[in-house]
């Protein structure tokens, strides 16, 4: 308890700065939850980002300031994360300042400085995939379920991570299936009957684009920071992390094929190596030397 609170109120701290700040894709999301209180017409909505419609339909229920309560919940998210990987890297057998280091790097990073206190879905769904993981690591398929079927609902993509469950026999064919089905519906109804009639939108690999990403040196700075930590850490301990967190290496890899062909179609900054957190940071705090005592 003492550990979360603390996680809680670091994460305040370095979100603070930024509280319920507007920016490019955020502002989307901003209006998707100014729609649903009936302050700003349909015609304000811009696909896709309406259809990624949990966070802002919980921030349109939270009392108070629309944009207080947006970051709130990021606030909420962020911390939910930290806590969870520090429980994940502790069920996994990692030693006391492993557990300590996991949530460090969930809270004290750039994207959690510079994304999380805006008004974006990254926090809820990035929470959504820590408990997926801590699902899997653990050996708990409902968690992982639950997870994954959370995450779907803030972002399409996370539907990914229940075909894994089936695949890989993590869950049985019919509670998985019903989940999997369920996590479908979903997208569906909210696709094309809570949000229909948006102009259609197609992201299409385009070399322009990768060469316009190359020379855009404040994506680029975004890319390296999130990941200056994480990533190094964890190609040091790819080879090295305990049986139990073994499964998030494909899961890893699986998950960074949407970010990457984002990359290839629209744009690419460091909310896309954040949104991996929940699975580089487990295999990261692993790195052989990072804690020089040897772990009982």
């Amino acid at each position: 308890m003492a550990l979360s609170l603390a996680f809680a109120a670091l994460a305040l701290a370095v979100m603070w700065h930024r509280w319920g700040g507007t920016v490019e894709d955020s502002l989307a999301y901003f209006n998707t939850a100014r729609y649903l209180r009936g302050e700003v017409p349909f015609a304000e909505l811009r696909a896709p980002f309406p259809y990624r419609v949990t966070i802002p339909a919980l921030a349109a229920l939270w009392p108070g300031d629309l944009r207080s309560g947006f970051a709130t919940l990021n606030w909420l998210a962020t911390a939910g994360t930290a806590v969870t990987l520090s429980y994940l890297v502790f069920r996994a057998g990692g030693e006391r300042r492993r557990v300590l280091l996991a949530g460090l790097l969930a809270i004290v990073s750039v994207p959690t400085y510079w994304y999380a206190p805006y008004l974006l879905t990254d926090p809820g769904a990035i929470f959504g995939r820590s408990v997926f993981a801590l699902g899997v690591v653990t050996g708990q398929p409902w968690l992982a379920l639950a997870g994954g079927l959370f995450a779907t609902t803030v972002r399409e993509e996370n539907i990914l991570l229940l075909a894994w469950l089936l695949v890989f026999g993590r869950v049985g064919w019919l509670r998985g299936g019903i989940v999997l089905a369920l996590a479908a519906i979903w997208l569906i109804v909210v696709r094309w009957y809570v949000f229909p009639g948006l102009p259609t939108y197609l992201w299409v690999p385009n070399i322009g684009t990768v060469i316009a990403a190359l020379r855009d040196q404040r994506s680029l700075l975004s890319l390296v920071s999130a990941g200056v930590i994480v990533i190094p850490l964890a190609v040091l301990a790819w080879r090295h992390v305990p049986e139990r967190i073994r499964p998030l290496k494909g899961i890893l890899l699986m998950m960074a094929v949407p970010p990457l062909y984002a990359a290839l179609s629209v744009r690419i900054e460091g909310r896309a190596i954040w949104s991996l957190y929940p699975f580089l940071i487990p295999i990261a705090v692993f790195a052989p030397g990072l804690i020089r005592r040897r772990e009982k």
